[in-house]
């Protein structure tokens, strides 16, 4: 047996089959001329990869549900698809260009797919853009079947495995969601990465800082992952298997155990009430929040909403996220939380949630966690956050709506924000569409820089909520996915503390709702110290309400605040230490 060690990430036992992704092979187009006499060789291994791609592609069409309106949209890319390769037209200018400029054959589909998809984006018109991406997307994957590059399908992961890898992306991890995994072994990613809060979200024991972990590994080999302790045992005897068995059905009774919280409200024992929300990434797991107990969505992270789209290739760019697929997911989450309240956040795109869409500008930033993300980007893109918004207020009749901005640094991006709540509510009316018209707009403190003017964004907001994972990577100047720097990666730090303590001052002087919809509401360590700081909403992953109902019913007010003070009162500590001097 082999034990490595690692950083925990997603807490629980799994015990299953190990199943090494593979890092993802980059494609390079070689480019040289070729003889006349070879035209005939080279293009027949173009049809021939044609040809392999279509049937590939009618093979993923028949798989899907004519009447299903949820494979609706696919069947239409996969349609459109087959539809571009047996073009005639297009076929004919790539044998014309191959003929006369005698460049191989991958570079002449790659240069003619280019170029035409070029044409089309600078059509000014928003489905020719589409089309350019359908291109550049099919395409791809018939060059990548001329070079014999056949990138790995994350679907082809069999139930009951332990997935271990470099890297996954969000996409990757809410396609696995749907199956049974066992657990996660990371050689990348921080412990309050995307990937490692959907992991969380969705119960998969994780481990990250794995070094070169999928190299260590063979396929079908029996692994452990103890997310607790932050350990992977492979090929483990018996006695050690049955050790671990033994402390799943541990876990398992104490969850049990747990379900005596379900229908009981988050009290404290000496009565004070919290309210215990949910986070959530795609409208289904609103169900799980419901089963859960959840007294509302605090985060609803839109964003996944494109990531989870399916059939996306390595080539492809997600498809733009139209108005009424929007309207669905939002009406869905809504209603199935019967009047409770649902807070959606818009997109929170760019940094580390990469989102290719044709309506996104392409950008190459040396430093993307500080550049053109979240609200910066929605704001650069108006037509994309309008889109949202006319969704959001379309859906506002089904429920309880309310509507939140990421990564506001200030007041100037609220007031461009609110500007443009109120196009969309007059072209609403204009048009005569039924939505609320007082939805509570509120804003997420994930930045130094709206902690510190946190008293004045109060008056123009109608809630706050603190995004710490965000706050703290950078109040802190560390990269939350970065294994490296990981150790300095601290929500206690007492810089982020203060910062905490400033905004909670703000928004009670306000008298508008404060609620933590970071990590730290997911954790007991930390929601001891913001309860006793005076946070009273939390949002965190449908799975740790009972929990964290079960943890605070343990405490008074008094015995959190005592803990809290533990950790804000280390400056008054250095300071009189620093008097002793």
């Amino acid at each position: 047996m082999e034990v490595f060690l690692g950083i925990p990430a997603a807490d629980g036992i799994g015990i299953g089959t190990a199943f090494v992704i593979p890092d993802a092979v980059k494609r390079a187009i070689p480019q040289h001329h070729i003889k006349i006499d070879q035209i005939n060789k080279h293009w027949l291994r173009f049809e021939n990869a044609v040809q392999t791609v279509t049937l590939e592609l009618s093979s993923y069409l028949d798989s899907l549900s004519k009447t299903d309106p949820r494979d609706k949209a696919q069947r239409e890319v996969y349609e459109t698809y087959i539809l571009m390769l047996g073009d005639p037209v297009f076929n004919k200018e790539v044998r014309d260009f191959f003929e006369t400029e005698l460049f191989n054959i991958e570079y002449t589909v790659q240069f003619k797919a280019e170029e035409y998809a070029s044409k089309l984006r600078q059509s000014g018109n928003s489905y020719l853009s589409e089309r350019a991406q359908d291109i550049t997307d099919v395409f791809g994957r018939v060059l990548d079947e001329m070079l014999d590059i056949h990138p790995f399908d994350i679907k082809q992961v069999p139930d009951g495995s332990v997935i271990l890898a470099t890297s996954l992306s969000s996409a990757d991890t809410i396609i696995l969601s749907k199956r049974k995994i066992a657990g996660l072994a990371l050689s990348e990613g921080g412990v309050s990465s995307h990937v490692v809060i959907l992991a969380r979200n969705y119960g998969i024991p994780t481990i990250v800082g794995l070094e070169d972990i999928s190299k260590k590994v063979r396929n079908g080999e029996t692994v452990i992952v103890d997310g607790k302790e932050a350990e992977i045992l492979v090929s483990p005897d018996k006695s050690t298997i049955d050790e671990y068995k033994a402390k799943i059905r541990q876990e398992f009774a104490h969850k049990q155990s747990l379900k005596a919280f379900l229908d009981k409200p988050a009290v404290t024992k000496d009565g004070t009430r919290f309210k215990l929300y949910a986070n959530i990434g795609t409208p289904e797991e609103a169900d799980v929040a419901v089963a859960e107990g959840a007294d509302g969505i605090g985060l609803f992270r839109t964003e996944f909403l494109y990531m989870a789209q399916n059939g996306a290739s390595l080539n492809a760019a997600a498809r733009n996220f139209s108005e009424e697929n929007q309207f669905e997911a939002y009406k869905y989450v809504l209603s199935a939380m019967q009047g409770k309240p649902v807070t959606i956040r818009t997109l929170d795109a760019g940094g580390d949630k990469l989102i290719n869409s044709v309506e996104f500008p392409v950008l190459e930033e040396k430093n993307p966690l500080m550049g053109l993300r979240a609200v910066r980007l929605s704001l650069k893109c108006p037509n994309v956050l309008k889109t949202q918004l006319r969704a959001l207020y379309r859906a506002s009749v089904y429920g309880n709506l309310e509507i939140m901005f990421p990564l506001i640094s200030s007041y100037c991006q609220v007031k461009q924000c609110l500007e443009l709540v109120n196009e969309v509510k007059k072209e609403l009316t204009a048009e005569g569409i039924p939505f609320k018209h007082n939805i509570p707009i509120g804003i997420m403190i994930e930045t130094a820089a709206a902690a510190l003017i946190s008293d004045c964004l109060a008056k123009t907001c109608d809630f706050f909520s603190l995004g710490t994972n965000d706050l703290t990577q950078y109040t802190l100047a560390v990269d939350r996915e970065n294994p490296h720097v990981a150790e300095l990666y601290n929500e206690f730090s007492l810089s982020v503390l203060r910062l905490i303590e400033m905004t909670i001052s703000s928004a009670n002087a306000a008298n508008i709702p404060i609620a933590v919809c970071g990590e730290m509401a997911s954790r007991q360590d930390s929601v001891m110290v913001l309860a006793g700081m005076g946070i009273r909403n939390l949002s965190m992953s449908p799975k740790m309400i009972s929990g964290t109902k079960e943890l605070l019913s343990r405490f008074t007010i008094q015995e959190l605040q005592a803990i809290s003070s533990q950790h804000l009162d280390s400056l008054w500590e250095m300071n009189q230490f620093k008097g002793k001097k």
